[in-house]
This record gives C-alpha cells, structure tokens and sequence, in this order.
C-alpha cells in the first residue's frame, strides 16, 4: 500500500502558448491537472509511494491522465472510469503577459460524479496519510459523500489525516462552504491553508494576524496548521510552537499549481519524519519550482533536485 493516499478530480488542460486571445490555428499545450494529483506526482517524485483515486470518462483525455500518472508511478488501480460522463476539461489562455484567463467544462464531469461507491473498502489500512482537499466536496453532493467515506475508512484504519482547504469561489459560496470546511478541519491532524481560506473558515473579517489566524484554525481540532503565505513564505504552528521559513527567491513563469507543489513538499517531510521547520523549508523549494516552472505538476523536482535552487549552476 502507498505512503499517501488522495481522492480528487483531475481535468484534461488545454493551455494556449501564446499571449493573446484565443485565435484559430493558434498553438496550444495539452496537459492536465488537479489539486489532489499535482500532490500525488510531488510525493512520488521524491520517493515516497502514492495513490490517486477519482472518476474519468471513458475517451481520449481520461486515457491520456491515466497514461501520465501511470508514467509518474502513481498508483491507479481504484480509478474508475465513466462512459456516460466525459472527462472534465480546463482550457487556459494568457490574455496579457500578466494576465491568465481560465475556463472550467467540469459540469456533468466524471470528476464531478465521483461517490462513495468509488472509495474501495481496503484503500487505507497500511497508508500513511490521506490527504484532501476543499474541492472535491465542492463539487456536489456525490463528490462530498466521497469524502465523508474516505475520511471515515482513515479514522477506522487510524490513517492521518491532512487537509488543504483550497477554496474556490466559483464552486461554491462562502456560506455553504464554511460548515463543510469547519468539519474537515476538525477532523484533520494537518492543516494547509491561505491567510484568506482560515479567515473564511473562522469567520473572522481580514486583515488578521497569520498567527491569530492559525492558533483560530487549530482551536478548531488539529494537531499542525500551515499557513501559505505566498511571497511572504509559509508559517506552521505545530505543540503550540511556531516556525516560519522564507520564500524561495525564484523568477516566477507561472503561478499555477505553487500551493499543490508546497503541500507535496511539506507531506514529503512529513513522510520522511521531518521537523515542522524542515517540513515548511521543502515545501518552499517545492513551490518554488512550481512557479517557476510551466504547469500545474510538470516543474516539480525529484528528491535529487531538491538543492538545485539554492545551489550552483548545474554543469555536466
């Protein structure tokens, strides 16, 4: 069984190469992505063992996720496959050098019709940690049955726990979101959230102190809460202790995916029994990779590179 085990959606991306707005015969990138796969691929890739579940449509873009995570070594073999939904897509331009325009087709989506039926009974009894995220529970009914079944098969298999709120507004509004996201809190050990995703979660108006707001998050149950903080580094408050680490100085090509790459870096620590600080200082390296590079997960070091940002030149 893998170390981490993390149920979600991924969508096929369609990413334009050029600035501008989309024309005919323009060049485009074919990818994909999803918040709880970049993780599954960041862990991997620094040697520790993963399994991705979710739902794909039975076509070309569900094999073609298939075939990249396959080719990542992350296990596949509870994904499920749809041949009445079709796999969600994501289509991404860049309006402007600094502006990126997104469109999500995930409505009557296999990801968005993941249930409970897709969490097989023996996913969790040697993993290590099962991590989740805000999203899939935005998603629907369905997708939030999925969540409560995986989170009730870690508490009987004494499975940790981890939890990245990830927001997203356009799936659901602050009101339905913050009782859903106060429970998964509550019942995860580890925490990752925005300074603005653990005021929404606490109900508190911003600004507020980072550290106000997570002693807030952790009142609510869990053992550790990270705070992204983005050009301002990471925090965590974990056995009441605070630690903090910098952002790593990188020129930033795009920004996607920087939150997904610094959770499989601070998991990846996590794994390998790490202190919280050297937990938060591999998640920066890791984030720091993902904005620096293009795509969702394609940036994400291996363990070996994991010095390359803060050491020379590599020259061979």
């Amino acid at each position: 069984m893998p170390d981490l085990v993390t149920l979600g959606e991924a969508m096929a991306v369609v990413r334009a190469t050029a600035v501008g707005p989309p024309r005919p015969g323009a060049a485009a990138q074919l990818s994909f992505a999803g918040a709880e796969s970049t993780v599954a691929i960041g862990v991997r890739r620094l040697g520790h063992s993963a399994r991705w579940i979710g739902r794909l449509g039975s076509d070309a873009f569900g094999d073609m996720i298939l075939a990249a995570l396959r080719a990542e070594d992350v296990a596949v073999d509870a994904v499920a496959r749809d041949a009445d939904r079709p796999t969600g897509l994501l289509v991404r331009h860049r309006r402007t050098a600094d502006r990126a325009a997104v469109a999500y087709y995930r409505t009557g989506g296999a990801g968005a019709a993941v249930g409970p039926h897709d969490v097989p009974a023996d996913v969790l009894p040697t993993a290590r940690v099962l991590h989740l995220t805000g999203i899939t529970p935005a998603l629907g009914e369905q997708p939030r049955a999925a969540v409560e079944a995986i989170v009730a098969a870690a508490r009987r298999a004494r499975t940790r726990i981890t939890f990245d709120v990830n927001y997203r507004r356009r799936l659901w509004s602050e009101v339905e979101a913050r009782p859903v996201l106060r429970r998964l809190v509550a019942g995860s050990a580890t925490v990752f959230a925005g300074a603005e995703e653990a005021a929404l979660v606490l109900d508190r108006p911003e600004p507020v102190d980072a550290v106000q707001l997570a002693r807030g998050l952790a009142e609510l149950g869990p053992e550790e809460v990270v705070l992204k903080l983005g050009a301002a580094g990471a925090l965590v408050l974990a056995g009441g202790d605070v630690a903090r680490v910098p952002a790593v100085a990188v020129t930033a090509v795009d920004v996607v995916g920087a939150g997904d790459g610094f959770v499989a870096g601070y998991l990846s620590g996590l794994l390998d029994e790490l202190p919280p600080a050297g937990r938060l200082a591999r998640g920066a390296v890791c984030g720091a990779f993902a904005v620096s590079t293009t795509g969702d997960w394609e940036g994400l070091p291996t363990r070996a590179e994991l010095g390359l940002l803060t050491g020379p030149d590599v020259v061979r």
